[in-house]
């Protein structure tokens, strides 16, 4: 069996590519090495027995070569990031996936199936409850409310305070480019593969973390954002007041997840969250990761703001557990597995001893407590 992983020299890509190698597959990477994920070329941590070819999703020829005899297709190649280039976003995702499924069908190939990276960017503000008006999808927040320091997220018809409930698949509102990017993606995936008769299942990441997040692109994940101040010796600047907050999931249990649709026919179809359910505000995030990499800087709250970030963003993994997935792996491995990598690429004492007890105590420890976000009743 061959697969063909697109963006299989970065962060996630690389770590699925692993796990095929490890499964017996024959693996083929296509990856542009964008120079702001990786300035100095080919990482060293590729394993020799894959082949990569480098090139761009959006470029029929390198695409054409790629898809050459290969039976399925994990399609992780992305462009993200917090910037103006609007056009680039739907370049790369939206039209780098057409052409993907254009190739497929021009040169009949017989591809079993493509999984492809979607994101929790796609729910935009999120999915709220409030006491009057039931579930609401909030709009994004605007500036003049982001000026005046005004974080949380009220009701637009009652003005009441809204309660964050766990993400769900079915109700989508994204709010920044990336996010419509990746809607969108999606949908050109479903149709044309439906079109096609190729099986597609999505697969919305929370923010996925640990060993090989790029230490060069702050797009790529708090690690890496981290690592970028870390070097700079600047301190770590959080964005509002940093009790945002997030779900975190080990880029294992991803991987874990990532396999498991492309390998189990009930997924096809279909799309997923693959977070923990649980969630973490960024000021503990930042405070522990701080601590465990004894780094001598300083996070800071900036009080500024990204329009169109979300405020709370915590999904559930229902439907994927209904496949017989879940998260094995906590906060604390997330931690652990970060900073000894980060200890092997620039030179940090390694601080990553795992000690005894469990992530979550660990945890605690360190007085980091786990928000687990209402659910409520299907509408």
């Amino acid at each position: 069996m061959k697969a063909l992983v697109t963006g299989g020299a970065g962060f996630i890509g690389s770590h699925i590519a692993d796990a095929l190698l490890g499964r017996g597959y024959e693996v083929r990477a296509l990856d542009n090495l964008e120079p702001r994920v990786h300035p100095r070329g080919c990482p060293a941590y590729l394993d020799g027995r894959m082949q990569l070819l480098k090139g761009d999703m959006r470029d029929h020829a390198a695409m054409e070569s790629a898809l050459d005899g290969v039976d399925v297709v994990f399609h992780m190649a992305d462009y993200q990031g917090n910037g103006t280039d609007y056009a680039k976003f739907f370049h790369s995702n939206v039209v780098g996936t057409a052409l993907l499924f254009e190739i497929i069908g021009a040169k009949r190939l017989p591809v079993r199936k493509v999984v492809i990276a979607s994101s929790q960017a796609v729910y935009g503000e999120g999915q709220y409850y409030c006491a009057t008006h039931g579930l609401v999808l909030p709009d994004a927040r605007p500036a003049e409310q982001l000026d005046r320091a005004e974080w949380e997220i009220k009701c637009a018809e009652c003005h009441g305070a809204l309660v964050a409930v766990l993400l769900r698949e079915g109700r989508t509102n994204p709010a920044s480019p990336y996010g419509i990017s990746k809607l969108a993606e999606e949908n050109a995936a479903f149709h044309l593969g439906k079109l096609l008769g190729i099986p597609v299942v999505a697969l919305r990441y929370s923010n996925v973390e640990g060993p090989r997040q790029s230490s060069y692109n702050g797009a790529s994940g708090i690690c890496g954002s981290f690592t970028q101040a870390l070097q700079e010796g600047k301190p770590f600047a959080m964005l509002e007041d940093g009790k945002q907050l997030r779900d975190y999931v080990h880029v294992s249990d991803a991987v874990e997840a990532s396999l498991l649709a492309m390998e189990d026919a009930r997924a096809d179809g279909q799309v997923f969250n693959v977070g923990t359910g649980r969630g973490i505000t960024v000021v503990d995030f930042v405070r522990v990761l701080t601590q465990k990499t004894k780094a001598q800087i300083s996070p800071e709250i900036s009080g500024t703001y990204r329009l169109g970030d979300a405020r709370h963003a915590i999904s559930s993994v229902a439907r994927l557990q209904g496949l017989g997935w879940k998260p094995k792996k906590g906060l604390g491995e997330i931690f652990d597995d970060y900073v000894e990598w980060l200890a092997s690429v620039i030179g940090l004492r390694d601080s990553a001893a795992a000690g005894a007890g469990s992530p979550l105590e660990a945890l605690e420890d360190h007085g980091v407590e786990e928000k687990h976000p209402a659910e409520v009743p299907a509408i």
